[in-house]
């Protein structure tokens, strides 16, 4: 019998002493989802939410809770099989957790990072993290009344997952299309660069808030 058999259940080590959880997650190129078997997964999942969705409001909000539970365990996910000791140390700062949002989390969801991440001029509870060209609108075809739906929704979802599991609970994650608003991104016919450009809006609690201030000042 091998020395590896388990002894009365539990997790198998190997002869190496590593387990699937030392396992790097992009082992290869070819382990990468392909963009057209997400396009079709992701269809699907809109559509399973639209047969119950009363109006554009509520499906993004359904898009939003669909993405919520992934982002809690991509966070421990993330962490955990970090190769860098202090990267897998659980944020304690507001800006240290955009920071890991808008790096690590962004490249390994869509292999790059966020393209800005700013906060608000006009309430210090909001963050601002900006996407030029969302992967999950990239695909989607809407029909003139839904012509206001932003899929970016379920990103949102994922973000405020990662937040509320951190530590740092929010109002509320959403996701908003300000590709026709952008002013500096006009190309020379005077066209929008970035016609899906998407904001995400995050919004922390007040303790989140207090607690940073008693954190800056120690």
């Amino acid at each position: 019998m091998s020395n590896n058999a388990p002894q009365g259940g539990g997790l198998r080590y190997p002869s190496n002493k590593k387990t699937i959880y030392d396992r790097n997650l992009n082992r290869s190129k070819n382990a990468e989802l392909s963009r057209a078997a997400f396009a079709y997964l992701f269809i699907e999942m809109i559509n399973l939410a639209q047969k119950h969705a009363k109006d554009v409001g509520d499906l993004e909000k359904r898009l939003n809770n669909q993405g919520y539970p992934i982002g809690q365990r991509l966070l421990d996910l993330l962490l955990t099989r970090s190769a860098n000791p202090l990267a897998s140390i659980r944020p304690t700062r507001i800006l240290t957790l955009l920071q890991f949002i808008a790096q690590t989390l962004y490249r390994h969801l869509f292999g790059r990072p966020a393209d800005a991440l700013e906060r608000s001029n006009e309430d210090p509870a909001q963050y601002l993290l900006f996407d030029n060209e969302p992967i999950v609108n990239t695909y989607i075809s809407l029909p003139r009344e839904m012509s206001n739906l932003n899929c970016a929704a379920f990103v949102a979802g994922i973000i405020e997952g990662v937040c509320d599991h951190a530590g740092f609970a929010t109002e509320g994650v959403t996701a908003h299309s300000v590709g026709n608003q952008d002013e500096g991104g006009k190309d020379a016919k005077g066209q929008a660069m970035w016609p899906g450009k998407t904001v995400f809006l995050i919004k922390f609690k007040k303790e989140v808030l207090e607690r940073e201030e008693i954190l800056g000042r120690g």
